[in-house]
């Protein structure tokens, strides 16, 4: 059966993250359609790779879920996988997910794709991101960027029920922790850039993309997803992630600067990194679905 939705989502070592992620993304989804997962293990030393060939595959089949596993002899980073994921998925839409999120909507799939084709001319949708710890702040509402090209996680550290993240409504950019988009559009326009190595900033390239194009990203509250933030970078010994994001910004500044100059983004006081301190990921208990 030829699946609606493809799944993809990447891992590199971070195991305990992995296997509780992914297993709440396989039981924990309720879908309208088939779907089929899409894992690339970019080198795993620490059994992630073993854990994605036999359990998470296992976990698929008993679920009715298709597992294909794709294996890099090396951390060959975020575009090249994610792309090497494209070249094979099979569904009409395209779900990119980070291998640090879970579902707290467990119909989060559909409600991205209903927002979609009800929005006229959306190009993708993006969920409401927030903490997994009471009382589930937000950990990003969408994305805006300011004229000068500098990056704002849309009410980042506020209240879940916030009004002003609490409509659905065109944002500037979104983050593909968890992004929909149709796979018509990526097989048209590219997938991600991967002048963006290893990671940061390959997203928000490939929404402006596609807004260059006349297509809107819409961020709808009705789909709240939880997001472990950054387990999958921070830490990381081969990914430099703070030099990382200064390069790969003034390459996004660089090629949209022409857009976002124009845009009644946020101003820059709003753009300055809150810092969140997380609770320990081992200190996490059951998560509530809604």
């Amino acid at each position: 059966m030829t699946p609606t939705y493809s799944l993809i989502t990447l891992s590199y070592n971070k195991l305990a993250c992995t296997r509780r992620c992914l297993t709440a993304l396989v039981t924990d989804s309720q879908t309208d359609a088939p779907w089929e997962l899409i894992m690339v293990d970019n080198g795993s030393t620490d059994g992630s790779a073993e854990w994605c060939d036999h359990e998470l595959t296992a976990l698929g089949a008993a679920h009715g879920v298709p597992v294909t596993v794709l294996h890099n002899s090396g951390n060959i980073g975020c575009s090249y996988a994610r792309n090497r994921a494209i070249a094979v998925a099979k569904g009409r839409y395209l779900v990119f997910a980070d291998n640090d999120i879970a579902p707290r909507t467990r119909a989060w799939m559909p409600l991205l794709r209903q927002t979609l084709e009800a929005e006229p001319g959306a190009g993708m949708v993006g969920a409401k991101m927030v903490y997994p710890w009471a009382p589930y702040p937000i950990q990003c509402a969408g994305v805006g960027v300011s004229k000068r090209g500098h990056i704002c996680f849309r009410g980042r550290g506020e209240a879940r029920e916030t009004p002003d993240y609490n409509r659905r409504e065109e944002v500037q950019c979104l983050i593909s922790a968890c992004l929909l988009m149709p796979a018509e559009l990526v097989a048209r326009y590219g997938g991600f850039d991967e002048a963006f190595h290893p990671v940061q900033f390959e997203d928000f390239d490939l929404v402006y993309r596609l807004r260059e194009q006349g297509y809107r990203a819409i961020y709808t509250p009705e789909v709240e997803m939880y997001h472990f933030e950054s387990v999958t970078t921070q830490g990381t010994p081969t990914v430099r992630n703070a030099a990382v994001v200064v390069r790969n910004g003034l390459l996004f500044q660089k090629r949209w600067k022409r857009l976002f100059e124009k845009e009644d983004g946020p101003d820059e006081d709003a753009c300055r990194w809150r810092k969140i301190d997380p609770v320990p990921f081992d200190a996490i208990g059951d998560l509530p679905l809604i």
